[in-house]
């Protein structure tokens, strides 16, 4: 049975056009993963299914009364509400059931036998939803959840606005599989989650009996939790059967059989327009001309897709560092509370560190004290001779209206235009992303904008706090190699072992330094 059907969709940005003429279907127990390269339009895709975007043409028909769960990127919770709060929040239709309920008791006293019989009937109709939807079980329900995202550790009492970005992220995703929908649209889920839980929401979607949408660029958890892969590439939308890895092989195969008959027609088109070049002047073989022109005439022309841009991230290098990079003594940090016992650190030149561990327990409040941008609660941070220093940000939490050219040319104004747009388009950017304001930009876009400003300066030291959230495949490969490439010293948060595991010397996990229970 069809949940969800898209017919003839088109949609685009002012002249950018993102889908022509797109259709979809999804049938129930369908678990799909939705790929694609930065800026194709997943998430737009996303948006426009939930109806919180309008295309341009086509329709969107959901079946009657299917339940829709939908995590994007960017949703974002309410102030002065606890981790609790927003977990029951997933339960308010029963909640307000049970409301209705009581008032419906509290009225029996008061009416005739005929209103206390109609009132006796929609209490039981009420009753039975609620035995339905297990509402007298919801604690154990939301302790079970919350236990298997680590949220239980954190406190349920603990107010939101506290919470960094992947606890934030843990709340949503729990609040999502409590409602239990009739399909799940999941946006890069696993960004900001740490390693257990990645590993505890794969178990949980593999036996997920509804249908989800999933767009990730995490290829060994797509692959895990799949059957269905649709490819959102050149404004069209492509399904294969089977895993992520069945995908490639089916897409390379098919590429190259295209590559293939493209140049033997070229080498047909051409032999015709030859032989009509030489032959439609004279009358003996005019007849003969005219036919192959009429053949070329109508000849279904094999085109190309145009070669996306690759990116290139090659970091420029700043004089040598010092030996010693920094030195922490007795730190301890955190905000009101402790987040960690003291601590006792050592970084040396040519040195590369993975810090790893939950969520929760400091890892950017670490890197953030170790620069400067926050004060430890107590002990020392001594920075070593001759840094330069290039940091990533997890999280950029303005929104930017600058377009990429006067972000990156703010950052550089000794750049030539001409410099500023080859050093984006180094990067995997397009003219009409490189026009753009950096708000319109998808996350993969706007990270490869922040990593073009990081690799044109010169650094000896890059400190990343998960860099490699919303890149795509290629980008996060070229990135890989580039940090394997590079000459200086680096210190990296990553939540993906496939990333890091290959360019670092060593691993400190915060899970054996912190104050809290993980």
């Amino acid at each position: 049975m069809s949940i969800l059907t898209v017919k003839n969709l088109s949609h685009g940005f002012g002249d950018r056009a993102i889908f022509n003429n797109v259709s979809f279907r999804l049938l129930m127990g369908e678990h799909i993963g939705l790929i694609g390269a930065n800026g194709e339009g997943k998430s737009t895709f996303m948006n426009i299914i939930t109806h919180k975007l309008e295309p341009d043409e086509g329709t969107i028909e959901w079946s009657k009364r299917v339940r829709v769960g939908y995590l994007d990127q960017h949703t974002v919770l309410e102030k002065n509400m606890t981790i609790k709060n927003v977990l029951d929040s997933a339960f308010k239709y029963l909640f307000d059931l049970e409301a209705e309920m009581n008032d419906m008791y509290m009225k029996m006293g008061e009416v005739d036998e005929e209103e206390l019989n109609q009132l006796m009937e929609e209490v039981g109709t009420i009753q039975d939803i609620l035995n339905h939807n297990d509402f007298y079980v919801i604690d154990a329900k939301v302790n079970e959840i919350a236990r298997g995202l680590g949220l239980l550790d954190v406190g349920l009492d603990k107010p939101v606005e506290s919470l960094s970005g992947g606890q934030r992220t843990k709340i949503l995703l729990a609040k999502l599989l409590l409602e239990k929908p009739d399909i799940l649209l999941l946006d890069e889920p696993t960004n900001y989650l740490d390693e257990e839980h990645i590993e505890w929401l794969k178990r949980y979607l593999q036996e997920y009996e509804n249908a989800f949408i999933l767009i990730s660029h995490d290829i060994p958890f797509l692959n895990s939790v799949i059957n269905l892969v649709y490819h959102m590439d050149n404004k069209a939308l492509n399904r294969y059967v089977g895993d992520y890895d069945n995908y490639m092989r089916i897409y390379e195969a098919k590429k190259k059989q295209l590559e293939s008959a493209y140049k033997q027609q070229q080498q047909e088109i051409s032999d015709l327009e030859d032989f009509v070049a030489r032959n439609k002047a004279r009358v003996s073989t005019r007849n003969m001309a005219m036919s192959r022109q009429k053949k070329l005439d109508k000849m279904d022309v094999i085109e190309l897709a145009k070669e996306k841009p690759k990116p290139e991230f090659n970091f420029k290098m700043a004089r040598t560092s010092g030996k010693m990079l920094f030195k922490v003594t007795d730190l301890v940090i955190g905000y009101d509370e402790p987040l960690c016992s003291p601590l006792n650190l050592l970084m040396e030149r040519g040195q590369k560190i993975a810090i790893t561990g939950a969520n929760g327990l400091g890892k950017t409040t670490l890197l953030k004290s170790i620069i400067g941008e926050i004060k430890g609660l107590s002990g020392q941070v001594d920075l070593g001779e001759f840094l330069h220093i290039g940091y990533f940000e997890q999280e950029i939490k303005d929104a930017n209206y600058k377009t990429c050219i006067e972000e990156v040319w703010e950052s550089f104004p000794a750049f030539t235009q001409y410099e500023v747009r080859a050093a984006l388009a180094k990067c995997g950017l397009t003219n009409q992303h490189i026009e753009s304001k950096v708000v319109v930009l998808s996350g993969g876009e706007q990270a490869k904008v922040r990593l073009c400003k990081l690799i044109n300066r010169e650094t000896n030291f890059l400190i990343l706090d998960e860099p490699t959230n919303h890149l795509d495949v290629d980008a996060k490969a070229e990135l890989k190699r580039a940090l394997q490439a590079y000459k200086g010293s680096v210190l990296l948060i990553s939540h993906e072992p496939e990333f890091y595991r290959d360019i670092v010397t060593d691993v400190w996990n915060l899970e054996e330094w912190t104050t809290k229970i993980v």
